[in-house]
């Protein structure tokens, strides 16, 4: 399978400390927006429906220092190298300089060097961790960052604050030729997509994704098959998909959480999510073999 998304590229060697930043890869946001040098737009169509248009082409600052932009930036860390290039994140505030402009992630999907896409997706979360724990979430004692590793300690009570994921299971649905599909409320007009929902504490990946369809949809299912998994920067989950099959139940739709689910023929699915995501390739890969097992 060809890597998704947001996995850690090849020639990426991770770590947490450098004495001074300098030149190499910037990884400069304002929020979760990446700063970007970018070309013309695209005049095709994009696969996601939450993003307009894309640029022709988008590149990563290339400086020597952390303040090129003109100010000083609000947190700094160093990710390792990529290829032997040094790697920075960094936190800014303020207007772009001239030239570039401030993009999200899904808009930069496919047109941002693919090695550079997938360590933004890892500098977003850092950039987003290190700025949640600047003070202790026990006593509220400012935090210091150590060398040796990422992690950010509590001086006072001794509190280690980590980057965290938040693991959430995904699961597509199959009943004879068909998939079951369902959108959430914020979901563009007439995309659907897989079933999905968090780890609750003490619960197996199993025992949480029957018990997401069972609230979700209302279904029981059985025969689970793990697929792959995607990390997750929005803001920082795992995403972890599997394939199943109905074993019974009707559609009864979770008020305020499903704004509506059915069953859709695998010949004639709804509009889908970008392949940016991990539903996508999930539900490309079981359509095209139920649809190969219909042809023979």
């Amino acid at each position: 399978m060809r890597e998704l998304p947001f996995s850690t590229p090849a020639g990426y060697e991770p770590s947490s400390f450098t004495d001074s930043p300098g030149e190499g890869h910037w990884f400069v946001f304002k929020g979760d927006q990446l700063l970007v040098e970018m070309g013309p737009p695209d005049p095709r169509p994009t696969d996601d429906l939450r993003v307009s248009s894309r640029p022709s082409w988008a590149k990563l600052p290339l400086r020597k220092n952390h303040n090129w932009w003109g100010s000083q930036a609000l947190r700094t860390l160093y990710l390792g190298r990529l290829g032997g290039i040094d790697c920075y994140a960094a936190e800014a505030a303020g207007e772009p300089p001239p030239g570039f402009s401030w993009q999200g992630l899904r808009t930069l999907f496919s047109v941002l060097d693919d090695a550079h896409f997938a360590l933004a997706g890892r500098a977003l979360q850092l950039v987003d961790w290190d700025r949640s724990h600047q003070f202790c979430g026990r006593c509220g004692t400012p935090t210091e960052a150590k060398r040796e590793e990422r992690v950010r300690v509590c001086p006072a009570c001794k509190l280690s604050a980590y980057p965290r994921v938040a693991p959430a299971v995904m699961a597509l649905i199959r009943r004879e030729n068909q998939l079951l599909l369902a959108r959430g409320p914020h979901f563009p007009p007439g995309m659907y997509s897989a079933l999905a929902g968090f780890v609750e504490p003490g619960e197996s990946l199993e025992q949480s994704l029957a018990r997401e369809v069972a609230e979700e949809v209302g279904v029981q299912i059985s025969n689970t098959r793990y697929f792959a998994s995607q990390s997750w920067p929005f803001p920082h989950s795992m995403m972890i998909a599997f394939v199943c099959e109905w074993s019974s139940g009707e559609i009864r739709p979770q008020a305020g959480e499903i704004e509506e689910a059915n069953w859709f023929e695998v010949l004639q699915l709804p509009k889908l999510p970008s392949k940016i995501s991990i539903a996508r390739r999930l539900i490309d890969a079981v359509a095209t073999e139920m649809r190969e097992s219909i042809k023979s």
